[in-house]
């Protein structure tokens, strides 16, 4: 049951990309162009999917103990901000701005075999592949921090 609704999910998702115009590579880049051609329309798909999206979140979710379809919820429970997480970030944000993809996107514009969809999604693979497969690298915790 869980695949079907993560099936439905991602299907929902993907079609919501593609309406919105974010699997088109340039419409993400003139929304990165602040000082050049900037295009606004992407915020307003963000605020709109906020405005539909946070009452429900609100009413349904809020006083829930577990998730519907877990026992229990995977929060993060770290609070300190390491190198490896912030040169990760600028990594992301970089390949972000320079291929004017997110990964969602990204995969959702692969069937249109765009010729910077078709380079951008192997690279972001080997990056996946490379993060998972790099030791870490950050620096030595004190003692008593998690």
């Amino acid at each position: 049951m869980k695949q079907i609704f993560a099936l439905l999910s991602g299907l929902i998702f993907g079609l919501g990309l593609i309406i919105s115009g974010m699997a088109d590579p340039a419409k993400v880049l003139n929304f990165l162009d602040l000082f050049g051609t900037w295009d606004p329309s992407l915020a307003f798909v963000m605020g709109g999917a906020i405005a539909v999206t946070a009452p429900g979140f609100a009413r349904l979710f809020r006083k829930r103990h577990a998730p519907m379809f877990d026992t229990e919820f995977r929060l993060p429970t770290r609070k300190d901000l390491e190198p490896t997480l912030l040169v990760g970030a600028a990594i992301f944000g970089v390949g972000w701005g320079l291929g004017g993809f997110c990964p969602g996107p990204a995969l959702t514009a692969l069937p249109m075999a765009a010729t910077g969809t078709l380079i951008f999604v192997p690279f972001m693979l080997a990056g996946m592949w490379a993060a998972r497969n790099t030791p870490d690298l950050s620096l030595p915790r004190k003692k008593g921090t998690v």
